[in-house]
């Protein structure tokens, strides 16, 4: 990193980014999440995972879903913010965190 300390034009100029990248990173989870779910689930044929309110489903399936898309969600959302932190050093010399 090229400072110890990041400065306040440099958190300002990066909110566009980060927020275009959580919105970007949302997505893909959300297409990587059906893609992983159509694979494991046992009602695959269904579609849609199930929600903690659809009764049809058993406990055990809906706290698949919900821990795959939290963890899906949490790795993806990671990788994009760091690589919109990356470029944005890389563009402007300062690392938009600390």
């Amino acid at each position: 990193m090229t400072s110890s300390s990041t400065s306040t034009s440099a958190r300002l100029l990066y909110r566009p980014v980060g927020l275009a990248s959580g919105m970007v990173g949302g997505l893909v989870a959300g297409i990587v999440f059906k893609q992983v779910w159509q694979r494991v689930s046992p009602n695959a044929d269904e579609g849609d995972p199930p929600g903690p309110l659809q009764k049809e489903y058993p406990l055990r399936e809906v706290m698949l879903a919900a821990v795959l898309q939290g963890a899906i969600f949490a790795a993806v959302r990671t990788l994009v913010d760091r690589q919109g932190a990356r470029a944005f050093e890389r563009a402007t010399g300062e690392w938009p965190g600390d």
